[in-house]
Formats: structure tokens, C-alpha cells, sequence
């Protein structure tokens, strides 16, 4: 089976390989996620540590995997609500410094598989954004991993 575009979660460049077809009632092929959590935090990994600047939509992603609002993310960045909102749509780019603190503070609060410092986040900010898809090997549920590039 082709790789499985995951849009579920409000992205459109996450796909997901190896994912087990299954028949329907109606005999029609379908895909059954499961782990959705497990999955999430995957994609948070993907977009905060592979090369690339954070789209609107990552942002999103990452923000309400946190748990907050677009109000708590500005307090905590020093922002207005409506610059956020402005970023998540992709009417302003977001700012490097902003982008790289919402990358620590997703490794920290979503307690994500990945080590970097500051150097590295600031590597990766200064890139332009991504273009290639984020790729998750699907083969095995309980176990989603990255796929490189």
C-alpha cells in the first residue's frame, strides 16, 4: 500500500508507511489508526527536530498537543493572541527567536524523544521551511519512528 497521508491532525505532510489495510463493512479499504497518541508525539518529534522552519500548521499542531491556547502561548512569547493567530495562518512568518523557544518548550512539555541544545534549534530555525514530507514507519503501532530523510 502507498503511504498513508495522515490530514487527520491538521497537517498536510505527514505520511504514515506500512499501515496495515483493512475491509470495511461495506468491503471498502480502510485504514485504522491506533495509538493515536503515540503517533502524535512522533509527528511533534518530526517537526521539531528535523531541518526546516516551522510551518503555520506545525505550529498549531504543536501548540495544541501542549494543551494551550493561543492566548497562554502568547503570554509565555511575549506576543499579542493575534500575532499567533496571524503566525498559525501564515500571514506573518513566525519570528526565529519565538519558533525556537516553542521548540524547547515542546521537548520539555510533550517530554519528546530528542536531544538537542540551543545551537541545534537555532540551526534549524535559520532554514527555510520544509518542503519534504514528514515520513513515520507505521509498521508497527506501539512503536511509530521517524523515517529519515
Amino acid at each position: 500500500m502507498a503511504p498513508y497521508q495522515y490530514t487527520e491532525c491538521g497537517l498536510d505532510n505527514v505520511f504514515i508507511e506500512g499501515m496495515n489495510v483493512v475491509e470495511d463493512h461495506a468491503g471498502e479499504e480502510t485504514v485504522t489508526i491506533p495509538a493515536i497518541g503515540l503517533l502524535h508525539q512522533v509527528i511533534a518529534e518530526g517537526i521539531v527536530s528535523l531541518p526546516s522552519k516551522m510551518s503555520g500548521k506545525e505550529l498549531r499542531f504543536l501548540r495544541t498537543e501542549m494543551g494551550m491556547t493561543q492566548e497562554q502561548l502568547a503570554e509565555i512569547l511575549k506576543v499579542t493572541p493575534l500575532t499567533v493567530s496571524r503566525w498559525e495562518r501564515e500571514e506573518s512568518p513566525i519570528k526565529d527567536a519565538a519558533e525556537m523557544l516553542i521548540r524547547i518548550m515542546a521537548v520539555q512539555r510533550l517530554e519528546l524523544d530528542v536531544d538537542m541544545d540551543v545551537d541545534d534549534v537555532s540551526e534549524k530555525v535559520t532554514l527555510s521551511v520544509r518542503s519534504s514530507p514528514i515520513r513515520i514507519d507505521g509498521s508497527d503501532p506501539q512503536h511509530y519512528n521517524l523515517v529519515a530523510a
